[in-house]
């Protein structure tokens, strides 16, 4: 299949298991499940050419291992970033002592002013890697890259997650945790 059509389909099953299930007629469950056999049939039926090898090379080629599989993968899942009600449950953990997060340049003084917002998501995602932040922070414009106090935060009750894939979460970094 060539890159550009798995491109594709990558980007469509985030927006079903993130986003948008009813897209589909998709059901997840309360923790963002949804039977495998499942997806591939409502994905087949809205268009789109998939099947378990070609789900599997998706899952298990896609950089930031946005997807998972449960444990007898008959279920999936988007790792993070979802912005329908679900409970991923994830524990609590200690976070390393700084973390990343990659914006826009343009959004600079409003975060410097009132922190990093989860919006419409569930949390704010926090990278250990700049390399990583900056590529995100390139999606949206001229990246910015700033530095999150996060073992400060957590020391002072801020409760962070680490995502299946190594994305740190939290629910929000105020500003006194931020540097450039």
């Amino acid at each position: 299949m060539p890159e550009k059509e798995l491109k594709h389909l990558s980007k469509f099953m985030s927006l079903v298991l993130r986003h948008k299930p009813e897209t589909i007629g998709l059901e997840l469950d309360a923790n963002g499940w949804a039977p495998v056999d499942t997806l591939i049939a409502k994905m087949q039926a809205a268009g789109n050419t998939i099947d378990k090898d070609i789900l599997n090379h998706l899952v298990a080629t896609n950089e930031k291992k946005r997807f998972a599989f449960d444990e007898t993968g008959s279920k999936i899942r988007a790792s993070q970033g979802h912005s329908v009600t679900i409970d991923l449950g994830y524990t609590a953990q200690q976070p390393p002592e700084i973390l990343f997060h990659g914006t826009a340049a343009h959004n600079r003084d409003v975060i410097l002013t009132e922190g990093l917002k989860k919006g419409s998501r569930h949390h704010v995602h926090l990278s250990t890697n700049i390399d990583t932040a900056r590529q995100v922070g390139s999606r949206h414009g001229s990246p910015l890259v700033l530095t999150v106090q996060s073992g400060t935060m957590h020391k002072d009750g801020f409760a962070f997650y680490e995502s299946e894939n190594g994305v740190w979460l939290t629910d929000s970094v105020p500003a006194e945790y931020l540097g450039l």
